[in-house]
């Protein structure tokens, strides 16, 4: 039977008087990948925010490995999920340094791989010289390959990947999604409007689409 290892039970949530989320419930076992769709403002990177104790819902329960999810699972969660947000802005300075501050911390620092490293600036064509340059002067799609670059030297197998591949060019795109899917043994939590995504092995879960529609 395989783990289950994240559970929204009839999540609701309000800011202040809107209600953006109404009634949402998705079970996902240990290598499942789930594709979330919907219109803008129907709270699907609110969704993520709730798992990584960033938002708290208004209504139901929310679980991680059985779990019910509180600040100390939350911070257990930090540790063992990749997330890539839709904000590509990680930071200031070079790429170098931006990396170096990372696998510092000491959850990180055996995850380091100058190899791995090497290997997925290959595939996702991210030039050598992209490691000295400074980060914010990077274009989106360069910014969003970083993102993902860290989030797989993480060495994780739980991915929460927020719009990762949109600034992305159709062949990257399809490389960045070869690569996740090609690991079945991969939990992936996707939001994205790519038509990439929607391979045989991703379930397609619509969020909003009555109250929105």
């Amino acid at each position: 039977m395989q783990e289950e290892i994240i559970k929204y039970e009839n999540i609701g949530k309000f800011f202040g008087s809107k209600k953006v989320i109404s009634d949402f419930s998705i079970r996902i076992l240990r290598g499942g990948k789930i594709l979330l769709r919907g219109k803008s403002g129907t709270g699907k990177s609110t969704l993520f925010k709730m798992l990584l104790g960033f938002e708290k819902p208004s209504e139901g329960l929310l679980y991680y490995r059985g779990k019910p999810v509180n600040s100390q699972v939350a911070w257990e969660i930090r540790k063992e999920v990749s997330y890539v947000s839709q904000d590509t802005d990680l930071g200031q300075g070079s790429v170098k340094d931006l990396l170096d501050e990372i696998f510092t911390y000491l959850p990180n620092r055996e995850k380091r791989s100058p190899e791995k490293l090497n290997t997925l600036m290959k595939e996702f064509e991210l030039e050598k010289d992209t490691l000295g340059k400074n980060f914010e002067n990077l274009s989106g799609g360069e910014k969003q390959r970083i993102g993902i670059l860290i989030a797989l030297m993480l060495g994780r197998d739980i991915f929460l990947l927020d719009e990762a591949t949109s600034a992305l060019d159709s062949e990257l795109k399809k490389r960045v999604v070869d690569h996740f899917l090609k690991h079945e043994d991969w939990t992936l939590f996707v939001i994205s409007h790519d038509k990439e995504w929607e391979r045989d092995e991703v379930e397609i879960v619509e969020i909003g689409k009555d109250e929105f529609s």
